[in-house]
């Protein structure tokens, strides 16, 4: 089993708009929590779209990753993901490989299959165009095209954006991703941060049937997990309740901002709350250093990720960049040898 310490850490943003902020705070908060990640060395931060929602400041995805590749250094700076329904392939090629003109070696291209917004909101976007399953395959495939070399005689050209090759990974929270992932040969990275059910089933096809490309030798996944640390379980399972209170109004349809965390909060709900609150957060991280360095460990074991990409919604900023900071320390430790020990 590789040891908590060898696996990289990286981050997820909602870009949060927290009640009594503005999209500018949530902007500026984005911009503190990735430069306070890559001096922790998370290896990379991701921006995720969504569209039409009050508590959401990420929806122009493209922009926002180049505002935080813009205020960091090192770490890599992608979207997870760009909702491919909602854009032309050519749009996204150029948006990207301007991007990475504008910081080499720097950008990720993830892709998601859903349109991460309602029906009107998709309408507006793409007007009335109807989806099939094969489009998004073939939308992958053209953006790989657009991203690669230009080939003597193609007639359409991503500029900026060909030759970049700006490294494309497949998102998901169904099995329809990580078999299209393992067929193309492309890294994959499982949003069990909000739909954990087909985690492990999702992981198996996408090892069991990985097919190496001039991408990627063998396969390389990425788990999501919604981590709160605290210096006390008791402090930490306090400052989730934001992430409670969040998750329970995704589930009755009522999304608004990232509330203040209350003392308490999951006594107060009815046990049918309760339970699908937890099915929600099934993968998720709460508490003492001790608790999060052994639910990570667990859950690496479990999944055997390459990567530990977290999801950190804590409304005061200052805690959240905390909490960062109590995981990456957990996580550094160095398990204690039994025989030298």
């Amino acid at each position: 089993m590789t040891p908590l310490s060898s696996i990289p850490l990286s981050m997820l943003d909602l870009v949060a708009v927290r009640e009594g902020g503005t999209v500018a705070d949530a902007l500026a908060i984005a911009l503190r929590t990735a430069q306070h990640a890559e001096a922790l060395g998370f290896k990379r931060y991701w921006l995720a779209e969504h569209h039409n929602m009050s508590g959401i400041a990420s929806s122009a995805t493209a922009v926002l990753v180049g505002h935080i590749a813009g205020g960091t250094q090192r770490m890599r700076v992608g979207s997870g993901g760009v909702m491919l329904p909602n854009h032309a392939p050519l749009v996204v090629a150029e948006a990207f490989g301007t991007l990475a003109e504008l910081y080499p070696g720097r950008i990720d291209l993830g892709l998601g299959r859903a349109p991460g917004t309602d029906p009107l909101t998709m309408r507006a976007l793409r007007r009335d165009r109807v989806e099939t399953e094969a489009d998004f395959p073939r939308d992958v495939a053209e953006l790989q095209r657009l991203l690669g070399p230009a080939q003597p005689g193609q007639r359409l050209i991503a500029m900026p954006g060909a030759g970049t090759e700006v490294p494309i990974w497949l998102l998901g929270s169904s099995l329809f991703s990580a078999q299209l992932a393992a067929e193309r040969g492309l890294p994959y990275a499982f949003a069990s941060h909000f739909a954990p059910r087909l985690l492990l089933q999702a992981l198996d096809l996408y090892r069991s049937r990985f097919q190496p490309s001039a991408t990627l030798s063998k396969p390389y996944a990425i788990v999501g997990v919604p981590l709160v640390a605290a210096p006390t379980d008791e402090e930490a399972d306090y400052l989730a309740s934001s992430t409670y209170q969040r998750v329970l109004g995704i589930l009755t349809g009522q999304r608004g901002q990232l509330p203040p965390p209350v003392h308490n909060y999951m006594q107060q709900l009815h046990a049918q709350e309760r339970a699908a609150i937890a099915d929600f957060l099934a993968c998720a991280v709460i508490g003492s250093p001790h608790t999060v360095r052994e639910g990570l460990t667990a859950l690496a074991a479990t999944t055997e990720a390459d990567e530990l990409m977290l999801v950190c919604d804590v409304f005061d900023p200052a805690l959240r960049l905390r909490s960062l900071t109590l995981a990456a320390q957990a996580c550094a430790e160095k398990t204690a040898d039994p025989v030298a020990g």
